[in-house]
């Protein structure tokens, strides 16, 4: 029982830490080379537990030894000492599970909780084994429980010798894990991420696209049992592909940011009809557009065929030296009173935690 209070008391430490820490964190991919299938190891400095030592009777007591009143009692030396030998103080990795990771991101930027829009849903079952029985399978035998019920046994019988305290299960003894089925309604939502990947966009703006959909994704799927992700690049053209290559292309070109919009009403349209899906476009660009044509084409999109039917669109706009930021610009003047479209200025890595405040901070 101490052990699980004890461990408690660590966890809550280290949330303390990450969440202390957490935009070192969210402005760094250190965490996504980390990421497994639900679990992020994340270092964490090294924890101290507080205890009492006793030192030796021979060393003398509290203020006793050389020196005079006042003065220092450590010696920082002068820092010309030879190399050494022995290692230094490591960070430790913590593994945590990912949506105990969103749940911190949602205390730390004050997320909402998401009510999701729509009136059907999908059945999903679970099994969870909640229950013990006398049959099942061998590879579910719960060896405690039988254990028990044999020591059980032959107490009852009076079989059960103290001084030679063997136990031996027989076939009536064994117990089996058993699982139970719950069926509950589950919401379904998709995210469509749309990335300009034009000349004017380098390896940085990219970047800092990937981190920010990173913990995006990490908050959504917290708040949603079934999500799926799309992944759409676009220059002059725009094309589907899957999430390693959304965040690898390196491409140059024109912007022709309709593109990526005509591919997003296709897509929501073919798959995700608004009555039964939570929807969530992402658009990332540096806010350069081929012609204002282009940009007229794109606000008529949104306006008629994109935002009666998703939850909500988000813009960021990441600054590049190359971009000239008018999209961001034209957005404002044409939509800025509609609450379903959400836009960010991200100006470098330490913008990112206040851009996905500025996306998510609604709760939609």
């Amino acid at each position: 029982m101490k052990i699980r209070k004890d461990h408690a008391r660590f966890r809550e430490i280290v949330r303390g830490r990450i969440r202390k820490n957490l935009k070192r964190f969210i402005s760094s991919d250190e965490l996504i080379g980390r990421q497994g299938d639900e679990v992020v190891s994340i270092p964490v400095p090294r924890i101290e537990i507080p205890r009492f030592r006793f030192g030796s009777q021979e060393s003398g007591g509290v203020g006793q030894g050389d020196g005079k009143e006042g003065e220092g009692v450590v010696d920082e030396g002068d820092g010309t000492g030879a190399a050494g030998s022995e290692p230094g103080e490591h960070a430790l990795e913590v593994d945590i599970h990912l949506d105990e990771l969103a749940e911190i991101l949602g205390e730390e930027l004050e997320l909402p909780k998401i009510e999701p829009r729509g009136n059907e849903a999908v059945e999903t079952t679970e099994h969870k084994y909640t229950s013990i029985r006398p049959t099942g399978p061998e590879g579910l035998r719960s060896f405690k429980r039988t254990y028990r019920r044999a020591l059980l046994r032959q107490i009852i019988s009076d079989t059960y010798n103290p001084d030679n305290p063997m136990i031996v299960p027989i076939r009536e003894d064994r117990r089996y894990r058993a699982c139970q089925e719950t069926t509950r309604p589950r919401s379904n939502a998709v995210i469509i991420y749309m990335m300009d990947v034009s000349g004017s966009m380098g390896d940085e703006q990219k970047e800092i696209v990937r981190i920010e959909s990173f913990w995006i994704d990490t908050w959504l799927r917290s708040q949603y049992q079934g999500i799926e992700s799309r992944y759409i690049i676009h220059d002059a053209t725009a094309r589907e592909v899957d999430r390693d290559t959304f965040f690898a292309t390196k491409e140059s070109g024109g912007t022709m940011i309709s593109s990526a919009y005509k591919m997003c009403v296709d897509m929501i349209q073919a798959d995700y009809p608004a009555g039964d899906w939570n929807i969530y476009p992402f658009h990332f660009s540096d806010g350069d557009n081929w012609s204002a044509d282009d940009t007229q084409t794109c606000v008529q999109m949104l306006s008629d065929e994109i935002l009666p039917h998703v939850n909500v669109f988000c813009y960021g706009q990441v600054e590049s030296p190359y971009g000239s930021g008018q999209f961001i610009k034209d957005l404002h003047e044409h939509f800025e009173s509609n609450e379903d479209l959400l836009t960010s200025e991200i100006k470098n890595k330490e913008g990112i935690m206040d851009s996905i405040r500025d996306f998510l901070g609604k709760g939609k």
